[in-house]
């Protein structure tokens, strides 16, 4: 439960000091492809790199003011509607936080997670 995380990560000593912002990405399976959108998905199967996950976290905590980020990716067969990503960062100020965002969810989708369509 994203919310529920980011409850949690406000208890964290240091949040009140250090956040002015959390921005959240929350993918959701497409019912059409990306590729050609006339074409209707009925799933997708998503196989996550947890390392490469673990390490762009790292990475990307250590940036001028991001204070922390979250990675969930669900694994497996899902369905159009069906939550598949959910990135939070949180950190100081918007010029800091929203690149960061914008940069952990291309190289996520580039770089840790790989996806296969079904279409009908």
């Amino acid at each position: 439960d994203i919310s529920k995380a980011i409850a949690a990560m406000k208890k964290d000593p240091g949040f009140k000091e250090n956040v002015g912002m959390v921005l959240v990405h929350n993918g959701v399976v497409r019912g059409w492809s990306r590729k050609d959108r006339e074409r209707d998905v009925t799933a997708i199967e998503v196989t996550p790199d947890v390392m490469k996950l673990d390490e762009l976290r790292c990475e990307f905590e250590k940036r001028p003011g991001i204070y922390r980020v979250l990675i969930e990716t669900k694994s497996g067969k899902l369905e159009p509607g069906d939550d598949v990503l959910f990135l939070v960062v949180a950190g100081d100020i918007r010029e800091n936080v929203k690149p960061a965002l914008a940069d952990l969810l291309d190289r996520v989708k580039s770089e840790a997670v790989t996806k296969k369509e079904y279409f009908a």
